[in-house]
């Protein structure tokens, strides 16, 4: 456990904390990722921004690092967001491609937008728990499934990870991120991002778990992906392609184990993260050299590999045996520990989850055999016989990793006593005894397994290895997620473009429109619904003949400015109306203020001077509809302030801040005058801030008049 008090007075501490949970991942990402980086160091070999490329990963596996093993969930929404932003320049590295470019942010899009749903609920969180602290929670998981916000804090969790690790209707974006780099596809989508999900809801189990709620939402959303995934996954040709929907459904598994939520369930998906990690990893690894060394990931055009990348075959054969759970693998013990899981749920609910999990299994094994085998089984076609030599960094990542998931499958106690039952014990919050073990003697568990293994294998060799016809699923393709997400964010763009045109079309005049109407409309709402209406006449002073004078001096002076078809005839009309002002000023015992807006005034008519003396000849645009629009919003406006100002004089006078000033001025900046110590001492930042503002738009206003456009040349 680390601790170190970052923002102590919001709760935000960087609390690490490294249990069984945050070990098997750590192992997962140091360790696939130390292999995927001396993958990609040949993989990438040749290409001109290969240092960025590593850059990118380093920044990536840090933030999964740090996701894992934090404590304080708002320092693990940091790293959560951190991992979305490094994944979208991971996914989107091959940038010039207008297809890398869309699927990287197709990706930030649905995960950033769970992400902000996460900080709700962890904000949420945080409130009802009275910590934001992972392992305090925990103490406060009754108070928190006993609260009537409950439902809302689960909604905002599921979709924080269910937009992470793809589950449906979330599902799309993982296929369209196989644009990235083999590398990335290999890390990002078997040991890192889309287990994200799979941790927090393993993390949040002890927390909020064990609630029919939190169960039964995870174990349909998971089952209907799993399956859904599964299926989609034997109607593919390429090989990522198949690799992605099958992820999609081992994530949809490990979702739904965990919404079993049994001591056998926890125990099964502690064990299937790292089994599903270990042989996806490999077939990932696995496909990224046959696209390398033949140019196509098109199953249909792939076979007898073997002959010429023997290495490869070795690494993908291990890792098919794994993921169909072939005895002596670890794949095997994780099936089973799945379908103990499913069977040992009440009544008739087992076998309907037992046959879910069925068939979801035999998919994943035909999809795992589609990519590990059939490629490197047949005869060799021609344009392939040439093929170089593999590089000993790009297949021995996946024989590794093959014979990994081989000794863990005949040792698999190894792993018992060290690591999985520390992960189970954190997920399940309490002490469990298990014991994992190759052979459990004869029973049902292993009779579902023999058959699992039997149909799939009886399907694939029947189809010898060739997916299913993808146009079946035609009729499907207008009901998808991923079709209606694009079909909204098409209406989107649409309504964006309307908007733009409407609202910011570069016209001023429009901006200043646009932005009194809506105060107009926002404060005269609530002036007349929610103020008593009312003038104290005995606050009023009397009206003098002199002010009468300049009040009529100043109408004329704005009816001249309005209606003039001269421009330095308005521009003398708008000087008048401001020394008229400063008259009034003078009137009202403000002579400082008076004498600003005659300096300010007197500045402001030179420059209209300057500025429009160099403008083409005035026309006059006369168009009685806009004059009348115009008018109506400068007099409703008006008469806004109007009202606003008389209600003034109902309201106590708070004089609290004025005496501040009056008493302070002189004592702590040594200036009698009130107003220009505000100005210089107590509010100098924004003094300063306005001075450079105006000195960047004195910049551009005498870059445009020293700009000389070149005329068009005649023809």
């Amino acid at each position: 456990m680390f601790h170190y008090s970052w923002v102590p007075s919001m709760g935000i501490n960087l609390d690490f904390r490294l249990d069984g949970l945050a070990l098997l991942f750590g192992c997962m990402i140091t360790g696939i990722g130390s292999l995927v980086f001396f993958y990609a160091a040949a993989y990438m070999k040749h290409h001109p921004f290969i240092d960025r490329f590593f850059v990118f990963l380093s920044v990536f596996m840090a933030s999964m690092l740090g996701l894992v093993l934090a404590d304080n969930v708002l320092l693990l929404f940091v790293f959560w967001e951190l991992t979305s932003i490094s994944s979208f320049f991971l996914i989107g590295f091959n940038n010039e491609e207008e297809g890398s470019r869309k699927s990287a942010i197709m990706s930030l899009s649905v995960t950033g937008g769970g992400g902000f749903f996460l900080l709700a609920g962890f904000i949420l969180l945080g409130n009802l728990s009275g910590s934001y602290s992972i392992r305090e929670m925990i103490f406060s998981s009754e108070v928190l499934k006993d609260s009537s916000l409950y439902g809302l804090l689960l909604v905002f969790l599921f979709l924080g990870a269910f937009t992470k690790s793809a589950q449906f209707p979330f599902h799309f974006w993982l296929p369209n991120a196989m644009k990235a780099p083999t590398p990335v596809s290999a890390y990002l989508h078997s040991a890192t991002m889309v287990k994200a999900g799979i941790y927090l809801l393993a993390r949040f189990t002890p927390v909020l778990g064990t609630h029919s709620y939190w169960n039964n939402s995870l174990m349909i959303t998971g089952a209907f992906t799993m399956l859904y995934a599964a299926i989609h996954a034997l109607f593919r040709k390429d090989l990522k392609a198949i690799l992605a929907y099958s992820t999609i459904a081992s994530l949809g598994m490990m979702v739904f184990l965990l919404g079993i939520g049994s001591e056998k369930a926890l125990l099964a998906v502690s064990v299937f993260i790292l089994v599903h990690a270990l042989y996806k990893a490999g077939l990932f690894l696995t496909a990224g050299v046959i696209d390398y060394k033949t140019g196509t990931r098109d199953l249909h055009k792939l076979s007898g590999l073997r002959k010429v990348m023997k290495p490869v075959a070795i690494g993908g054969l291990l890792a098919a045996l794994s993921s169909a759970g072939m005895p002596l693998t670890f794949g095997f013990i994780g099936k089973d520990l799945i379908y103990e899981a499913t069977l040992g749920a009440p009544g008739n609910l087992a076998w309907i989850l037992t046959g879910i999990a069925f068939v979801s299994n035999v998919c994943l094994l035909i999809a795992g055999l589609m990519v590990g085998i059939k490629p490197f089984f047949g005869a060799l076609p021609q344009k392939f016989s040439r093929v170089k030599k593999v590089s000993g960094f790009l297949w021995m990542p996946g024989i590794i990793l093959g014979v990994s998931a081989i000794i863990f499958g005949v040792f698999p106690m190894f792993l018992d006593r060290n690591l999985i039952t520390a992960v189970a014990q954190s997920i399940n919050g309490t002490v469990i005894d298990i014991s994992l073990k190759l052979w459990h003697g004869f029973s049902l568990v292993i009779l579902l397994s023999i058959l699992t293994l039997s149909v799939g294998f009886i399907f694939y060799f029947l189809r010898k290895g060739k997916p299913f016809n993808q146009e079946k699923l035609a009729g499907f393709e207008s009901v998808s997620p991923e079709y209606l997400t694009e079909l909204i964010i098409s209406k989107t763009d649409k309504f964006a473009f309307r908007y733009t045109r409407l609202l910011h079309n570069g016209y001023l005049r429009y901006y200043l429109i646009t932005i009194i109407v809506f105060l107009i409309g926002l404060v005269g709402y609530r002036l007349f619904t929610e103020v008593p209406l009312s003038v104290n006449y005995a606050q009023l002073s009397e009206t003098r003949f002199y002010e009468v004078v300049f009040f009529i001096i100043i109408v004329s002076a704005i009816l001249i400015t309005v209606f003039t078809s001269s421009r330095l005839t308005a521009i003398a009309g708008m000087g008048i109306i401001g020394y008229c002002m400063c008259l009034i000023f003078v009137f009202y015992g403000a002579p400082d203020l008076a004498m600003t807006q005659f300096t300010i005034d007197t500045l402001t008519v030179v420059l209209f001077v300057l500025v429009l003396f160099r403008l083409p000849q005035f026309k006059k645009y006369v168009n009685l509809k806009v004059q009348f629009r115009d008018g109506l919003i400068a007099l409703s406006f008006g008469a806004i302030i109007s009202i606003i100002a008389l209600q003034a004089f109902n309201e106590p006078a708070d004089k609290v801040v004025s005496h501040f000033y009056g008493d302070n001025a002189y004592v702590l900046a040594k200036g009698r005058n009130v107003v220009n110590v505000i100005l210089v001492d107590f509010r100098g930042f924004d003094t300063m801030v306005e001075i450079i503002v105006l000195s960047i738009a004195a910049l551009g206003v005498y870059s445009l008049l020293k700009l000389k456009v070149k005329a068009p040349e005649k023809e």
